[in-house]
């Protein structure tokens, strides 16, 4: 086999996730999702929303690659368009408004809350408003 196809060949197989790697992925995403059913459970969801006042909604939780901004009795999901893979529960958020609100296609910034580097980044999706029913 030739240098260069042998080179090429072990640096896919590097790249290549094992089935273990699979599950366990699988198995963080699971609990994330049940945590935030959880913290969601008695709320309905709302029409989605492109934007929202980020004035009382400076309370964000991280559940996996989804984040949830709470505003006194009312929650804003938003999961970030093509995800945000590698969004850590620790991390800290951070954004940038324009115009005074935090609105679908704005960045969101990852800094690692212990070593104090950037992350990562990824772009805000729509907010949808969860509240509690009237009774």
């Amino acid at each position: 086999m030739k240098p260069i196809a042998l080179c090429c060949l072990l640096l896919v197989a590097g790249c290549t996730a094992t089935a273990e790697d699979v599950a366990r992925a699988d198995a963080a995403q699971a609990r994330e999702q049940a945590r935030l059913d959880k913290t969601l459970a008695g709320y309905e969801a709302g029409k989605p929303q492109s934007c929202i006042n980020p004035f009382g909604n400076s309370n964000v939780s991280i559940y996996g690659e989804t984040l949830l901004y709470r505003d006194g009795s009312r929650y804003w999901l938003n999961k970030p368009t093509g995800g945000c893979f590698g969004l850590k529960r620790d991390d800290i958020i951070v954004t940038k408004s324009y115009g005074g609100q935090l609105c679908r296609g704005d960045i969101v910034r990852t800094v690692d809350r212990s070593s104090g580097f950037p992350s990562g980044a990824c772009s805000f999706g729509d907010f949808v408003p969860y509240t509690k029913p009237r009774s």
